[in-house]
């Protein structure tokens, strides 16, 4: 049942601040201004609208989306079976095309749509030991429990808070006027360019927390019991990538070993695109410990609509981006199947309207490029 919604609530705009005169606002202002609009009894009811949404989904599982996820794993494992037997005969040009497309298609929707949100516990609820958060291991050189801490509990947790969300900037990039600026970071348009495609490996060595053991918070023999496991996870995907399924292609090796270096790649920057796009973008705040002090369950659900994007695009798109194309939605409800993120997210953007918060959505390209502005602008020193 969705909730019953009493009192409207009465939104007190200062008009003042709209006349011509005034200096434009930033979109990070303007958000501000939006929540600062709201009585402490607004903010409440809107967490609870929420609450009651995600309550009206969690209640509605069941066998739609139990066919849901059993079609989009074995879509994926056919385009696996598919681009590996293709690969098998690679000599030939155009097996080869087919076979690295289909093989990259197979590892991104892996990685993103089944790995990401299973790990989540997306599924649990359907007793599925292949398809639970306890027992999934992705096609990943990245352990699934490191993983499962660092961005489930971590970030999920304390998401765009500076100091306290490793995700914003993942320890290498500034990407807020709270960070302090390093010489190192006028370099980091060209570390995001090679972080690119090595995103995996890139965030296997950021699961190690390495900057934790420096500070203390973590011993060096559980970080070097981490790096043993990321090692072994390597082997793993090295041995079958780059030995195991060369050398069954017979004479197609070398073009069966192109092609999963090449679907690897692709992984990786696609993957990479689809996360900055849904954090770093204009539009996506982060704050200060200060500002989260004392926060409500109502005024978490506030920090994660403003500290994430959404992304604009086709079914077949919001699948193959794992459905973090809604990342607003996946913030705020992180353990709700994938699959229902689409159908509520024009509630959700309702609600947002409804209560004069800002809801950040826009295409693919114009997110990629505000990402890379963000980038660049805090490489340099004094950037706001």
């Amino acid at each position: 049942m969705t909730a019953q919604i009493l009192d409207e609530p009465t939104l007190v705009i200062d008009e003042t601040a709209l006349t011509s005169d005034q200096p434009a606002l930033t979109t990070e202002e303007t958000a501000q201004a939006a929540q600062a609009t709201l009585s402490p009894e607004q903010v409440a009811e809107f967490g609870r609208e929420l609450d009651a949404l995600r309550a009206e989904v969690m209640a509605s599982r069941g066998e739609r989306d139990v066919q849901y996820i059993h079609k989009i794993v074995a879509v994926q494992r056919g385009l696996e079976v598919g681009g590996r037997a293709a690969l098998m005969i690679s000599i030939l040009p155009p097996a080869w095309l087919a076979g690295t497309a289909a093989l990259s298609a197979a590892k991104i929707l892996e990685n993103m749509e089944l790995g990401h949100n299973i790990l989540h516990g997306q599924w649990d609820w359907m007793r599925d030991p292949e398809i639970h958060s306890s027992t999934w291991e992705w096609d990943s050189v990245i352990p699934a429990e490191g993983w499962k801490h660092t961005h489930n509990l971590v970030h999920h947790t304390w998401t765009n808070v500076v100091g306290k969300d490793r995700d914003l900037g993942y320890t290498i990039f500034r990407m807020s006027a709270d960070q302090p600026w390093k010489p190192r970071h006028l370099l980091q348009p060209l570390y995001n360019f090679g972080l690119a495609p090595l995103f995996e490996f890139g965030i296997a060595l950021y699961d190690l927390e390495l900057d934790e053991v420096q500070r203390g918070n973590k011993s060096p023999k559980k970080a070097l019991s981490d790096a043993g496991g990321m090692l072994k996870k390597w082997a793993q995907q090295a041995a079958k990538d780059y030995l195991l399924f060369p050398l069954l292609s017979g004479p197609s090796a070398l073009p069966t070993l192109l092609g999963n270096v090449t679907a690897n790649l692709a992984r990786n920057i696609w993957t990479h695109t689809i996360i900055f796009c849904g954090h770093f973008p204009d539009g996506a705040e982060d704050f200060t410990e200060d500002q989260i002090e004392g926060e409500t369950r109502a005024e978490w659900y506030l920090r994660q609509l403003r500290g994430s994007a959404n992304l604009e695009g086709s079914t077949l798109f919001h699948i193959m981006s794992g459905n973090l194309s809604h990342q607003i939605e996946h913030h705020l409800f992180p353990d709700l199947p994938s699959n229902r993120y689409a159908e509520i997210a024009p509630r959700v953007r309702a609600l947002c309207e409804r209560y004069g918060l800002p809801y950040t959505s826009g295409p693919l390209t114009k997110q990629y490029l505000s990402t890379w502005a963000r980038i660049l602008r805090f490489s340099l020193p004094g950037a706001a």
